[in-house]
């Protein structure tokens, strides 16, 4: 929430034209603590109230607060399909690599291997990256960074807010409470961090690794910029076709 904020500060937001989404999980209560009308909903579900919200009022600005399980679990279609409209928010996804709210379970972006509430012999399941899903689907802005890494975070949420389309910021985030412990036998935020940084490389160093020593990193950097129609809505768009 501090780096949003300072970037909002930066590209001087206008609170009074913007609308925050957030569903269930530790990263949804953002909306609840900023001075902004907000929708505070069910798990999953904030792209298809973000796609409302702009199809009826597409001047508002909208961002979207999720965590890992609510876009790429419960949520996962529905971020594709707003990625592959090009829909014209902004998503901010905290990634903890684990469903922190509920007790540590293994999410779709746990890293292979590790231990977690639900997979004490280690979660067999390779994780999703959500970076090329979007890209696939048809994002156009795309950025990872992690906590360790405050002002490239801030600065990307900085050209987030200002593209015109899908733009998806990715913040790898330290969960102590539950991914630090089950994961790494550690509940210090620092320790967490740090292992974090540790496995994070920057676009240009990937460049020159293979894809197995990728196989556990994380790959950092402001990663896809493109010009795309944006989404207005089919029946919008037949109505005034008629007009």
């Amino acid at each position: 929430m501090s780096y949003f904020l300072r970037a909002a500060d930066h590209v001087d937001l206008d609170f009074d034209n913007l609308v925050a989404v957030g569903g269930v999980g530790c990263t949804a209560r953002i909306p609840v603590y900023l001075d902004v009308d907000a929708l505070h909903g069910i798990h999953g579900r904030v792209l298809p109230w973000a796609t409302g919200i702009k199809l009826h009022k597409p001047e508002l600005d909208v961002v979207v607060f999720a965590g890992d399980g609510g876009v790429a679990a419960i949520g996962g279609n529905h971020f594709i399909q707003a990625a592959r409209r090009n829909l014209n928010v902004t998503v901010v996804v905290v990634n903890n690599l684990n469903f922190a709210m509920t007790g540590g379970q293994v999410s779709p972006s746990t890293p292979k291997g590790l231990t977690t509430s639900t997979t004490p012999s280690g979660n067999v399941e390779p994780s999703f990256d959500l970076n090329k899903l979007a890209e696939t689907a048809g994002a156009s802005y795309i950025s990872r960074w992690n906590t360790a890494r405050s002002a490239q975070a801030i600065k990307s949420m900085e050209e987030a807010l200002e593209h015109e389309g899908f733009s998806l910021v990715e913040i790898i985030s330290q969960c102590p409470t539950h991914f630090g412990r089950y994961a790494l036998g550690t509940g210090s935020p620092t320790e967490v961090v740090q292992w974090i940084d540790d496995k994070s490389v920057t676009e240009k160093e990937a460049e020159d690794m293979s894809e197995e020593e990728l196989e556990d990193r994380f790959v950092i950097g402001n990663l896809l910029k493109r010009s795309r129609p944006t989404f207005e809505g089919n029946v919008m768009k037949a109505i005034e076709g008629c007009q």
